[in-house]
């Protein structure tokens, strides 16, 4: 029987994807290796998915993003999905998830595994509620082997990480409900599960048959990605008693699914006040036994509709810096409409700021090393550097090409009074 990238290294067996993270990442080999095995860090990399270059999540490595793609039954073009893809891996998305539920989502998927170099992962919720009720049932009448058969449908096709709301129970509905919200449920996969448990007044099957779920996992080395199907949808409902009775059950799973040699990740909120974050952060690190940490942004604020990437990124920079491992964008769409590619590809730079400033205060040496190269760029008017050490060079190069002929020194904000210029000439005597 094959073996996880966990069950290999806890038996001390260096696999192509530890070695290729390991490179990557600048870390020893035997360092990382003892990560993966405590579960600290997981390699999201099914055997299946051919085009794959591994990436590594979770303690000591680089803060990673990940991009939300995906059609809809108003949108469900696969050009336009490749595009999207496309733009999310030009920007530097260490992750991509497909999160379709409009045309043939099989093909979405394939064509998306095909093309992504990077991890893929998806919510296999969703494809089960789009059949069900594809056939003209509800949501409320999927059943257990409807979901299952999902999941084992994409862990064959090479799907290297699934979303699955196993922390959505009775019990955590029940306190919601007691407590109350502003917003109730928000995420699409634990809205199906709350209607379902409480129109058939049963358990989740995702946590019922959670040893079923991990046998699949553990076939095709899957990593679970422990969803937060009651995270918070607004700031009032941060840190509540329904979040906190979640995250608490899926600390328990985490240590299930380590015990059957299965990879796992937790997610986390959401919106969440910024001071707020850092706790959040703590809380998930106790009672997750460290297991990584996906973060949706988190949004420091409910009132930033059409920059909700930008309150993203304030919040994830801050949860990066408190440990979190991997944060999952937003666009400036979020909340309006489906993004196309331009939005999808600056929600993952202006994510990936947020990740790097977080390298930057963990001390990631790579990360300051990058940050004092551009520094000495800046201060030798070298362009092309600065070009190839920001984030998006792309857009740096758009906006320079802009500036007037005999400007080739200076940019056009100062010009003849640039600081740099200046104090270069009288200070150190450099023309």
């Amino acid at each position: 029987m094959a073996q996880t990238q966990l069950q290999a290294a806890r038996e001390g067996k260096a696999t192509p994807a530890m070695e290729a993270v390991a490179s990557a990442e600048g870390v020893e080999l035997e360092s990382l290796m003892q990560l993966v095995a405590e579960g600290k860090v997981a390699i999201p990399a099914n055997p299946a998915h051919a085009s794959l270059k591994p990436c590594g999540v979770g303690q000591g490595l680089r803060v990673k993003v990940n991009a939300n793609l995906g059609s809809s039954p108003d949108r469900c073009d696969p050009a336009e999905e490749a595009d999207k893809l496309n733009a999310a891996l030009e920007a530097g998305a260490d992750a991509v998830m497909d999160l379709s539920t409009g045309g043939d989502l099989t093909q979405m998927r394939r064509q998306v595994l095909e093309l992504s170099h990077a991890p893929v992962g998806t919510v296999p919720i969703y494809q089960a509620a789009v059949e069900v009720t594809g056939e003209g049932r509800g949501i409320i009448d999927i059943t257990a082997d409807d979901v299952f058969r999902v999941i084992e449908q994409q862990a064959q096709e090479g799907v290297d990480f699934m979303t699955v709301h196993c922390g959505v129970t009775q019990e955590a509905v029940r306190r919601l409900r007691a407590e109350g919200r502003v917003t109730d449920v928000v995420s699409r996969g634990g809205s199906f599960l709350t209607c379902w448990m409480l129109a058939n007044e049963q358990e989740n099957p995702l946590y019922e048959q959670y040893d079923r779920l991990l046998e699949i996992c553990q076939k095709h080395d899957v990593t679970l990605s422990l969803g937060d199907g009651l995270r918070p949808g607004c700031l009032a409902d941060a840190t509540d008693r329904a979040q906190v009775t979640e995250l608490i059950t899926l600390g328990e799973l985490t240590d299930r699914a380590w015990d059957a040699g299965v990879q796992v990740m937790i997610e986390g909120p959401g919106h969440v006040p910024l001071d707020q974050v850092q706790a959040n952060i703590q809380l998930q690190k106790r009672l997750c036994h460290g297991a990584p940490f996906y973060v949706l942004g988190p949004l420091v604020t409910d009132v930033a509709a059409g920059h909700d990437h930008v309150a993203c990124a304030i919040g994830g920079a801050l949860a990066g810096w408190a440990g979190a491992d991997f944060l999952c964008y937003v666009t400036p769409s979020e909340h309006l409409a489906l993004p196309g590619p331009d939005e999808v590809y600056e929600g993952v730079i202006v994510t990936r700021i947020a990740a790097h400033a977080a390298d930057i205060a963990k001390g990631n040496q790579a990360a300051i090393a990058r940050d004092r190269a551009m520094a000495q760029a800046r201060k030798a008017m070298d362009w092309e550097a600065m070009f190839n050490l920001c984030l998006d060079p792309k857009t740096a190069r758009a906006m320079r090409a802009g500036s007037p002929p005999g400007e080739e020194e200076v940019c056009t904000m100062c010009g003849k009074y640039c600081a740099m210029k200046l104090v270069n000439e009288h200070l150190h005597g450099k023309a």
